[in-house]
């Protein structure tokens, strides 16, 4: 099986919450010797951007979001361990609290995230879904964690990253660390209008803007 047709076979697994078809496709993947963090944002990723624009749209419903995520996860269960294996010794860069802001139940996009960072080297705690301004602080302190990574799937939740960044400055704490927020609907001017450090677009780019900013 030639690699476009298994990473597009990821990619329809996702897309229509097949499980085992999700399985077996990323079985495929390390048999044909693809790169497993290739097959995830090459092949996965893109079923979730798919399965995220008909959300947006009103095309697809929280049922089809949930099966997604199913699917990605029995995929990454293969994926995962191979992930680690070929992971480099890298410096260790930062800590970075994720998590999926209140009223949001989408965890794909920042499993995602998550995922390429501890790959680059950060050392990541995944808090999970809709979790409310006060809990998300309250894990990036007892972490010690340098940067908060806030996403968002649904154009009404993005208010929910505006009130993590609020009460930070309400707790004197907004220079403690970096904020960074994601999703579907979220945008550069989004970002600039909430006050936080910087959008990341995808996986690859929050690696690239959350290293920058630690650095700096």
């Amino acid at each position: 099986m030639q690699k476009k047709e298994i990473l597009e076979n990821l990619k329809s697994a996702v897309i229509e919450g097949d499980e085992d078809k999700a399985r077996e496709s990323a079985m495929e993947a390390l048999q044909a010797n693809i790169d497993p963090l290739e097959a995830m944002q090459m092949g996965l990723a893109k079923g979730t951007d798919t399965v995220g624009e008909r959300f947006e749209r009103g095309d697809a419903y929280l049922p089809e979001l949930m099966m997604a995520g199913e699917a990605f996860k029995a995929a990454m269960e293969i994926l995962n361990p191979e992930i680690k294996r070929q992971q480099k010794d890298v410096a260790d860069v930062g800590t970075v609290v994720v998590s999926t802001v209140k009223g949001d139940l989408h965890s794909i996009g920042k499993n995602i995230v998550a995922t390429v960072l501890e790959t680059n080297g950060f050392h990541v705690v995944n808090l999970g879904v809709d979790k409310g301004a006060l809990e998300i602080i309250k894990e990036a302190e007892k972490a010690n964690a340098d940067a908060i990574g806030l996403s968002a799937l649904m154009a009404t939740t993005m208010p929910s990253q505006k009130e993590v960044i609020d009460a930070l400055i309400e707790l004197n704490l907004r220079d403690k660390y970096r904020v960074v927020v994601g999703g579907g609907p979220v945008t550069q001017d989004w970002a600039n209008e909430i006050g936080a450090d910087g959008y990341g677009k995808d996986a690859v780019a929050a690696v690239g803007l959350l290293t920058t900013l630690l650095k700096s």
